[in-house]
């Protein structure tokens, strides 16, 4: 079961992922939400808007460019985060894009379901497997090979 989403999203893509957030309020109030700094707040904000009191709470992060990116990507390598949102915009090459890179690599190394944007984020939080007590997810081998390897 998915109960711990980090989302995050650089500042021309906020909007987006704030009417992702309101859209599918019913669904992200049993979780523990993780963001980087601004979009914490406005995320904060718009689930208690929406739900009032039921609203889940958001820990916020530094912002990505002071290191945010590199605190959520440390909660994925710990297992600490079920799933990524990050609406990342790919018109503008951004200061910071190494942290991007390094953060959607992790996710994609621990095996994490991550959305880049909506259309991908909605299949996510519409899958039965979102909210199913059974689904476990694997931790690819490769990563305890490489911790274990001889040099």
């Amino acid at each position: 079961m998915i109960t711990n989403i980090a989302l995050v999203a650089h500042d021309s893509r906020k909007q987006e992922l704030l009417d992702w957030v309101r859209y599918n309020a019913g669904s992200l109030k049993r979780c523990h939400l993780f963001c980087t700094g601004t979009t914490g707040r406005l995320v904060s904000e718009a689930l208690t808007e929406k739900l009032g009191p039921e609203a889940p709470s958001v820990v916020c992060m530094l912002s990505g460019p002071l290191g945010g990116d590199f605190e959520i990507g440390g909660m994925i390598a710990e297992g600490k985060i079920d799933m990524l949102v990050f609406f990342c915009d790919n018109l503008i090459m951004q200061g910071h894009q190494n942290d991007v890179m390094g953060l959607t690599r992790l996710a994609s190394l621990y095996n994490i379901p991550f959305a880049t944007n909506r259309s991908t984020a909605d299949f996510i939080i519409s899958s039965p497997l979102y909210t199913s007590e059974h689904y476990k997810r694997i931790i690819p081998a490769c990563i305890d090979s490489y911790k274990n390897r001889k040099l």
